[in-house]
């Protein structure tokens, strides 16, 4: 349920709202837009009474959700979610550029590579410090060495960081290092990572898991958003079906779906999605005109000697064509890719 407050509602009135269901044994979120406050009534109390909170002062409407994920719902939130990531603002007319390769394997690597994508336009550098992998042999990541990496490559070049975490006890040591916590598409409904993450209040880019629903992934952000963590982005990296040409099938209907649905800020991984390279930039340009707030790339030097997902990652020429191609694209359909961060020496 949510409660909907005239746009004139003095902050007593709205106050006196949040007491009555609190007194009923409800929680409350509270969002406030440009034009009114609505006020999200969440949790188990006892029965509410829709027609006596509607006749509360300062209240205009009180409607049911009918979704079961109420905070991650755009009808408890109509206006989008932005949220700070570096220099620019995520779920703006900005898009997100998050790129970098699928692993730290190294300081020299993961430094090279940082300033080649910033060079080309990348807003963010992406880099797996801990890896999850169907093999218990292949490479694992560096763990916390390789976050040290992704933090001198930062310094250097101004990049904001997004690395996975995949442990609950690991989020504060993550935390420290990286500027967004990426949840993987294994650990989507990983409700005890949620949780923590959720509790950090760091920013979550969430990855849709490959055989979940739009309905679940949504139902996954909703376990961090109400913890209070409103910084959350969702990410479509393609789902499991019969199709074996690629790697996963991107779903582009995802994207619009999502975005009429939640008021998240929605970023593709077409690198996942297809699996190989040589779809990543169609897939890429498609999902910014399906509406993507951004993509998240996989971009390695070398993707011959790469320790994982060297098949799917762009070398960064290609990936600089690729940042170079969105950019008139954004003229289209009135986005922009932040010019790049200033040069920067190398140490």
């Amino acid at each position: 349920m949510i409660v909907i407050m005239n746009p004139n509602a003095s902050a007593r009135q709205i106050s006196d709202v949040i007491a009555r269901i609190r007194a009923m044994g409800y929680e409350v979120h509270i969002s406030e837009g440009e034009q009114q406050t609505i006020i999200g009534v969440i949790g188990r109390g006892r029965p509410l009474d829709r027609e006596q909170l509607s006749t509360m002062d300062g209240v205009h409407d009180v409607l049911a959700v009918t979704h079961p994920y109420k905070i991650a719902s755009r009808m408890y939130h109509p206006e989008n979610t932005q949220i700070p990531l570096g220099a620019m603002t995520v779920g703006s007319k900005e898009l997100a550029i998050i790129a970098g390769p699928c692993s730290v394997e190294g300081r020299e690597q993961i430094i090279e590579i940082a300033h080649a994508v910033r060079e080309a336009g990348a807003t963010a550098l992406r880099g797996g410090a801990f890896k999850p992998r169907t093999s218990p042999y292949s490479f694992q990541g560096m763990g916390e060495e390789g976050l040290r990496y992704l933090a001198e490559a930062r310094e250097q070049t101004g990049l904001p960081i997004v690395t996975e975490v995949m442990d609950p006890n690991l989020v504060p040591m993550v935390c420290e290092y990286a500027d967004v916590l990426q949840i993987g598409a294994r650990n989507m409904q990983n409700y005890t990572l949620l949780n923590a993450v959720g509790q950090s209040q760091h920013t979550v880019l969430l990855k849709r898991g490959m055989s979940s629903t739009i309905e679940e992934l949504l139902m996954a952000a909703e376990y961090i958003l109400s913890h209070g963590n409103m910084r959350v982005m969702v990410c479509e990296r393609g789902i499991r079906t019969y199709e074996t040409e690629t790697r996963n099938t991107f779903d582009i209907n995802a994207i619009p779906a999502i975005k009429s649905l939640s008021h998240l800020p929605v970023i593709a991984d077409p690198s996942h999605g297809t699996g190989k390279w040589e779809y990543v930039e169609s897939v890429s340009m498609a999902a910014i005109a399906a509406g993507a707030d951004g993509l998240i790339l996989e971009v390695h030097q070398t993707p011959e000697t790469a320790s994982s997902d060297g098949r799917q990652s762009l070398k960064p020429e290609r990936f600089a064509r690729l940042v170079s191609r969105i950019r008139k694209l954004g003229e289209v359909v009135d986005r922009v890719v932040p010019q790049p961060l200033p040069e920067m020496t190398r140490p």
